[in-house]
């Protein structure tokens, strides 16, 4: 475990050595907190509901970001060769990347926390909703990075492993929509495959263990299939 936790910390410091995660962060804060105050002033509610909503959706376009150089670039420049003959196993290769990832969301998010504060300052907001709608786009974000690492165990190229993660989130966003216009099996076979439909209860404030475990099984599969591609190409 020590380990992962020496690359998770190697991968979040390159984060922040680099003008990336600072722009990223930016981005996100600017684009938060222009829908936050447009709803906010809008509907006079001091609920974070779509706010929440519209952070996953800017998620969206985020993670593919911040993991597409995750693997990719140290296959192109030939740091994975390094790492891979070190005394660790592609498992922790994976998860210390994965955390690392993780742990820069958990930054984004905390960023974001004048939100709830200036609803409980000027109204009287449950705070239930908030705490689940927080810990939803936490498992949300987190599965867009594991499709992230997915995609860049697949490629040697940044810029392909980005498109590849984009259009699989794109893929699963959709799948909500399609849900709609299905046939009633259909239907609820895509609904249960959505991302943001599990997402939907949390932000209503509504814990489900299903939901949870959704979240954490497509997690699993992902990176299962992120050591998967690492060790594949050990036999190239």
């Amino acid at each position: 475990m020590t380990r992962v936790a020496l690359i998770a910390y190697r991968d979040l410091k390159s984060y922040f050595s680099s003008w990336m995660a600072y722009l990223v962060i930016a981005g996100f804060l600017a684009i938060s907190g222009f829908i936050f105050y447009v709803i906010l002033t809008g509907s006079r509610q001091a609920d974070m509901r779509w706010s929440l909503h519209n952070m996953a959706v800017t998620l969206l376009f985020v993670c593919p970001l911040l993991t597409m150089r995750l693997l990719a670039e140290e296959r192109r420049s030939g740091t994975m060769e390094l790492l891979l003959t070190s005394p660790v196993t592609d498992l922790q290769v994976i998860l210390g990347k994965f955390l690392a990832a993780v742990g820069l969301l958990a930054v984004i998010l905390a960023a974001t926390i004048h939100f709830p504060l200036i609803l409980v300052q000027y109204g009287s907001p449950d705070p239930g909703p908030m705490m689940s709608g927080y810990l939803g786009l936490l498992l949300v974000g987190a599965s867009f990075m594991a499709v992230g690492v997915l995609a860049s165990s697949l490629t040697e190229s940044q810029v392909v492993a980005g498109f590849l993660s984009f259009g699989a989130l794109l893929v699963l966003w959709i799948i909500g929509w399609a849900a709609e216009q299905a046939a009633s099996g259909v239907g609820e076979v895509l609904r249960q495959l959505s991302i943001l439909n599990h997402f939907d209860d949390l932000a209503k404030g509504v814990i489900d263990t299903k939901d949870i475990i959704f979240y954490l099984s497509f997690i699993a599969v992902c990176l299962f299939g992120a050591v998967r591609a690492l060790e594949s190409r050990k036999w190239r």
